[in-house]
């Protein structure tokens, strides 16, 4: 089965959809209304009746039975909007807890992207300070835990609402074995990489739009050569960081056992398309919001302006996994064989 990168009909119909779902409901008013805790529950109550919370759950479970890759344009259009709502973190988590009320939305649930520690908290768990139920490792389990949410959060890069959560005080349920929290991670790390996609188109369209509309001696400051190359090169960044989310959607429905070829530049291991997405769209939204902050000059800094918003989520939402070194050693690692003495 080969890797196409155009969508599906039904995939444009998904995009068709959210575009005009966010752009209508999620504006930059709402957002910043939404901060600090960066959760907006009338937006979220709007999204659960278009049945997005479940999409990713097989049908027999009451969900849309969205394939990853479907899940994959929701997700760019998530990040576009910077939507003050959790629904990347309840997508992964619904997957894998497909009770009724987490797959209406009516219960949220949140991810827990590290073990927990000696004490059983999960630390910055990403959407949870607003989580009703959260899944992720303590010990030898992998386990769902239900109690109240702390509703606060710490200040923050990215105005999520992270909050640290318990493993053993509330509704404890055993999923599985920790192992099997491997492919949720992975999944994560493939839906936030198509939403900093979403936010490195979008910071790009309003770096292109301002310079065309700011003028400096007479003309748009956009017909400077300097101005233009510094544009010029963000639609590849986009581009590419869109065809590795794809990628890593597609390697993760494949039904044969993924290969690593680095001699041959050949990849369809899901895990390791997963990181390199998380890895090479993490560094292009950084870009992308730095170049349109810079070329919006002073204004860029100011509150009132939207890029400053897109600037500060391109940063959070990929430093809330860790430290990116972490990860780009960890696939090197993978790639190349650990070095000696590490």
């Amino acid at each position: 089965m080969g890797f196409d990168l155009g969508l599906s009909s039904d995939q444009e119909a998904i995009r068709d959809l959210f575009v005009g779902f966010f752009t209508r409901e999620a504006g930059p008013a709402v957002v910043r209304a939404a901060e600090p805790l960066g959760f907006d529950r009338r937006l979220w109550e709007k999204c659960c009746e278009l049945g997005a919370p479940g999409m990713g759950v097989a049908e027999v479970y009451g969900g849309g039975g969205a394939s990853l890759s479907d899940l994959v344009v929701l997700a760019e259009s998530f990040g576009a909007a910077i939507a003050p709502i959790p629904l990347l973190d309840h997508v992964v988590a619904a997957q894998f807890l497909p009770d009724p009320d987490v797959v209406s939305g009516a219960a949220i649930a949140a991810v827990a992207l590290s073990p927990t520690d000696s004490e059983g908290v999960w630390h910055l768990v990403p959407s949870g300070a607003v989580a009703d139920v959260v899944i992720g490792i303590d010990g030898d389990e992998l386990v769902a835990v239900r109690s109240r949410a702390p509703g606060v959060a710490p200040r923050n890069h990215g105005a999520q609402p992270i909050a640290d959560r318990s493993a053993r005080v509330g509704d404890r349920k055993v999923l599985g074995s920790a192992g099997e929290m491997s492919r949720a991670l992975d999944i994560w790390r493939t839906l936030t990489s198509a939403a900093l996609v979403g936010i490195a188109d979008r910071a790009l369209a309003m770096g292109v739009a301002y310079v065309m509309e700011r003028s400096q001696f007479g003309v748009p400051i956009g017909s400077f050569q300097s101005v233009q190359h510094g544009l010029a090169d963000l639609p590849v960044l986009v581009d590419g960081g869109r065809m590795l989310c794809h990628k890593a959607a597609w390697a993760a429905g494949l039904e044969t056992q993924g290969f690593i070829d680095v001699d041959a530049n050949e990849y369809t291991d899901f895990s390791l398309l997963a990181s390199m997405a998380f890895i090479f769209t993490g560094d292009a939204a950084a870009a992308a919001t730095d170049r349109s902050l810079h070329f919006h000059g002073g204004y860029g800094f100011a509150a009132e302006y939207d890029i400053q918003l897109y600037y500060r989520r391109a940063r959070g939402w990929r430093l809330i996994a860790g430290d990116p070194r972490h990860e780009q050693l960890e696939l090197a690692d993978r790639l190349f064989g650990r070095a000696q003495g590490n």
